[in-house]
């Protein structure tokens, strides 16, 4: 389990005076099973809207074919990612899959908020339960596959994983499809476009 961390500066003025967790801009946590297309969704985020702030966590995992350092994930080792946790360098980190660490470095998410601008962390559901204790003001959305057998079926077409680790990760899954109650907003990830348009409503971007 991640162990929660002291609280990001989540109330920070915007440029018109607010609270950042109480209107737009804001902070927004988009939480999912594997496969559900969290990554793609964020990417096609950032496309629109090159002003949001979208976290890059940090993982002790290897990288996938194709992956870039810094951009998909910050991929570090066991060590450095222990200083990170050390130094009080995450906002939040959290053992997913009961494999790999992964958490989401502080103070980038810091200056985005006190700069004012829109922020997102794309995080697991161990994450979020941490960010709504240490940002109580941020929106949790929780993205969700139309049906288990299309998840199955995602999960299975990425081919990055053996059937061990997938099996791992739809145990993950069902746990966290669970637990959809604990968040501010669904959002069925059926096609990209109609997701995508969802957030940016529930975002006012």
């Amino acid at each position: 389990m991640g162990e929660t961390r002291p609280a990001v500066r989540c109330d920070s003025s915007d440029a018109q005076g607010g609270s950042i967790g109480a209107s737009r801009p804001g902070v927004f946590v988009i939480s999912g099973p594997t496969a559900v297309g969290k990554g793609t969704v964020c990417n096609r985020l950032k496309v629109l809207y090159p002003e949001i702030f979208v976290s890059v966590s940090a993982t002790t995992r290897p990288p996938r074919p194709g992956e870039l350092d810094g951009v998909a994930y910050w991929f570090v080792t066991n060590d450095e990612f222990d200083r990170m946790i050390a130094d009080d360098g995450l906002l939040e980190w959290a053992i997913v899959h009961g494999a790999h660490r992964y958490g989401t470095p502080r103070r980038p998410v810091e200056e985005a908020v006190a700069a004012g601008r829109t922020v997102i962390l794309e995080i697991d559901l161990q994450g979020a339960r941490q960010v709504r204790t240490t940002c109580p003001q941020a929106t949790h959305i929780f993205l969700a596959p139309p049906s288990w057998d299309e998840l199955v079926r995602r999960l299975q077409a990425r081919g990055t994983e053996t059937s061990e680790q997938q099996e791992r990760r739809l145990r993950t899954a069902a746990r966290e499809l669970e637990a959809t109650s604990e968040f501010d907003e669904i959002v069925v990830n059926g096609e990209l476009d109609p997701t995508v348009h969802k957030l940016v409503e529930l975002m006012r971007l």
